[in-house]
């Protein structure tokens, strides 16, 4: 009975080791793509793994540009001579990108051993002795999106094993790339929020201090014509120098923005915090921040909330002549809340002026984000202003 149990184990633990070189592997490749944000960097740091684990000497990856639909080298590891002297002989197709982007890599697990036209073309000059090439095509959601290749200078067939741990890899590498471009999109879509935010900001302010002193202007250049009193003119005149140096402190407030990063490497909570102390002014309301439920968020979102705040806390503080306001954020389990409260003049919700008040941006944010803005006023005085961002 003990040398049956014996015999057990011996073949149980056999079983085990391949399972645990696979899991070892796929850890492996992982945490690889997980190290960086950046697809290049994170794609050679994968194929580097790759190369090793399974033996190989040589890997790269090609990509179809999604704007152009034309392939690129994305990655490579240690590529022959050959092809890493003259990088031009990687660009444009090649025999196993035709037959990948003809549907044709259907080998055994979706991966297929093929003749690579790049190293026969070489005819021996560089290549660095490479003759086994294998293909494994790249996809996500059924959308092609390239080929890694790897050669060795050795032939050998491939395990069953083997092709179905490439395929599981191949899909890993499919994921990583279309969180890269999903990454890579939402950048792009942030700077192009920035920028109108930027357009909105400069219409509302710098725009609108412009043509108030120009107006200003006016009346001092119509008056000295009329010949006025001289203290009438000087007066219309240090209005005009008032709203020109207001204007040029919302220019500078602006170029800060561009500079530096909203959060600064804070929590939102310290950063809002921060806001609020750096809007004080000893002639101005009185302010204070609440905050319920602080907990690290996407960085979009926190980012939006804290321009958010910026907006509606520097409208509030130049537009509604009030003696206490008050920021508040709320984030709870699938939202969070955040709002400007004042006792100030108000506005009538039903026509709020919102050129006067930035309401259109801060509308346009709030629905880019998916979230709602609520706005609660009366002319009898006081007014919120309250954005709900959904976090699920």
């Amino acid at each position: 009975m003990p040398a049956q149990t014996s015999a057990q184990d011996e073949r149980s633990d056999r079983g085990s080791r391949p399972r645990e070189r696979e899991l070892s592997i796929l850890n492996s490749v992982a945490a690889a793509l997980n190290a960086s944000a950046d697809l290049e960097a994170s794609l050679g740091a994968a194929l580097s793994q790759v190369a090793t684990l399974f033996g190989l000497e040589t890997s790269w990856v090609f990509l179809i540009d999604r704007r152009s639909g034309e392939p690129y080298l994305a990655a490579a590891q240690n590529l022959p001579p050959g092809l890493a002297n003259h990088p031009s002989r990687m660009a444009g197709s090649c025999y196993c990108l035709d037959t990948f982007r003809q549907g044709d890599l259907n080998g055994a697990a979706n991966v297929n051993v093929v003749t690579c036209s790049r190293l026969k073309w070489l005819a021996g000059e560089g290549t660095g002795g490479l003759r086994f090439h294998a293909s494994i095509p790249l996809y996500a959601h059924g959308r092609e999106l390239g080929v890694l290749n790897l050669a060795s200078p050795e032939w050998r067939k491939l395990s069953r094993e083997d092709l179905r741990l490439l395929h599981t890899v191949g899909d890993m590498l499919g994921v990583a790339i279309e969180r890269a471009w999903l990454f890579a999109d939402s950048l792009e879509a942030g700077a192009t929020e920035e920028r109108s935010r930027l357009a909105r900001e400069i219409h509302d302010t710098v725009a609108q201090g412009l043509t108030a002193t120009a107006l200003h202007l006016d009346t001092a250049d119509a008056l000295l014509e009329a010949g006025a009193d001289r203290e009438r003119v000087r007066a219309v005149l240090g209005e005009a120098l008032r709203v020109t140096r207001a204007n040029l402190d919302e220019v500078r407030r602006s170029v800060r923005d561009l500079r530096a990063a909203a959060l600064e490497g804070r929590s939102l909570d310290v950063a809002l915090a921060c806001l609020v102390e750096g809007a004080r002014r000893t002639d101005g309301p009185e302010l204070a921040f609440e905050c319920v439920g602080a907990r690290p968020l996407s960085a979009r979102i926190e980012t939006n909330l804290y321009r958010i705040a910026e907006e509606a806390l520097a409208n509030a503080v130049t537009h509604a002549q009030a003696q206490h306001i008050t920021l508040r954020l709320r984030i709870e389990p699938r939202r969070a809340l955040l709002s400007v409260e004042d006792d100030g003049k108000g506005f009538p919700p039903q026509a709020p002026g919102p050129d006067r008040f930035g309401l259109v941006g801060l509308e346009e944010r709030v629905r880019l984000l998916g979230g709602e803005l609520r706005l609660a006023s009366a002319l009898s005085g006081g007014a919120l202003i309250e954005a709900v961002l959904p976090l699920a």
